[in-house]
């Protein structure tokens, strides 16, 4: 019986991630232990987010050339690599060299977004870039809860663990996932970060714009992700289980909305209605979670987070996939990641920055601004979308 392909790639996106969900909780504290600070911490994450920023073009760009499948067993095997380089660091700057070949190989969602474009139509595009979601949102329901478990006995043992889940990934892949195109099929799309792939992808609003949208969208979540294990320790005194289960609640509603309820959504309300709605659940969320006095209440913002995050990303990715030339869309969808990526290397330097100097709140405050400034971009540009 033939296979689901976006069954088969939901699997293939929630094993990766839930190595990435075990990894990323427990990382301020890691740090931590190696005498960072929260800026070192910002640093930490940011050089992944450079490497993704600089290689997601190129993996979406193989990927035309080549084939989507060859590009996700590469970076899937290689991503499982840099996890057990990262439970074997001996100081910071080996765990800074490991994060770095973890953005290499980490670039592929560009990939995995481009096999979902190729196998679904444009009516069901948003519900196939929900898949995406979905598997995002459940890497992060139980990704942090396994981090933060086994924290208890050591953070290399769930680092390791989330290396023998890549090896898993890998081999799920290389039996299951199939050919989404024929590789060649088109000219040759850029192998590299190029002028050329930035022109391709600004030079039409419906492009354009999602691809700033993503980026505004991102700097905000990242402030949040990157002081959060901070934060709650020295709010409620939440060690890195606590962290992790508080994430992993985020990821339940993420993965319920992004995994069936954002195709209904889009085909009612269309994904261009969806943004501004989604910006401003992030914006009122963000600016009322530094005030909760209690961790229920706490909760309930991290909800809106994630409500709002679970009505955007798989809005944006829709909206670029629709607009995208059919033979370029790896390559676009690639400087769209890359979208996201820069706003990873800018993002969590500055979260560290604001909390080192500004207080632990401060992050959270300018996260507010972006969504705000992101939804009134999104209702005044509705009409030079897709």
């Amino acid at each position: 019986m033939k296979k689901s392909p976006l069954l088969v790639i939901f699997f293939v996106v929630f094993f990766d991630l839930l190595a990435f969900g075990i990894v990323i909780p427990i990382l301020p504290y890691y740090s931590k232990a190696f005498g960072a600070t929260a800026f070192q911490l910002g640093w930490l994450m940011a050089i992944y987010s450079i490497m993704q920023f600089l290689c997601a073009p190129f993996w979406g760009g193989l990927s035309d050339r080549i084939g989507r499948r060859p590009v996700l067993l590469l970076t899937i095997l290689g991503g499982a690599s840099t996890m057990v380089a990262t439970a074997l660091a001996g100081d910071y700057w080996i765990l800074f060299a490991a994060r770095f070949l973890a953005g290499i190989f980490g670039a592929n969602i560009s990939t995995a977004t481009a096999y979902i474009a190729d196998v679904t139509n444009e009516e069901n595009r948003a519900k196939g870039m929900g898949i995406i979601g979905a598997g995002f949102g459940l890497g992060f329901i139980f990704g942090p809860a396994i981090g933060g478990i086994l924290s208890v006995h050591g953070f290399a043992t769930p680092i390791l663990l989330a290396a023998g889940f890549g090896l898993l990934n890998f081999l799920f892949a290389f039996f299951v996932l199939e050919e989404s195109r024929e590789p060649g099929k088109s000219a040759p799309a850029a192998r590299k970060f190029s002028a050329a792939g930035m022109r391709l992808a600004f030079a039409r609003n419906s492009t354009a714009i999602p691809i700033g949208l993503f980026f505004l969208s991102t700097l905000a979540f990242t402030q949040l992700e990157v002081i959060f294990g901070l934060f709650v320790l020295g709010k409620f005194g939440y060690g890195a289980r606590e962290a992790g289960y508080l994430l992993a609640g985020m990821g339940v509603v993420s993965a319920f909305l992004q995994g069936g309820l954002i195709g209904r959504l889009a085909k009612r309300y269309g994904e261009k209605a969806l943004l501004p709605a989604g910006f401003l659940f992030m914006a009122v969320s963000l600016l009322g979670a530094p005030f909760a006095g209690s961790v229920a209440l706490f909760g309930l913002f991290l909800f809106g987070i994630a409500v709002g995050n679970g009505l955007v990303n798989p809005s944006l990715s829709s909206l670029v996939s629709k607009a995208a030339p059919a033979d370029k869309r790896g390559t676009v969808l690639g400087i769209f990641q890359s979208g996201s990526s820069a706003a990873r290397v800018v993002g969590p330097p500055l979260a560290g920055f604001l909390f080192d100097r500004a207080g632990p709140s401060s992050p959270m405050f300018l996260s507010c601004a972006l969504m705000m400034i992101a939804a009134l971009a999104a209702l005044s540009s509705r009409r030079r979308l897709a």
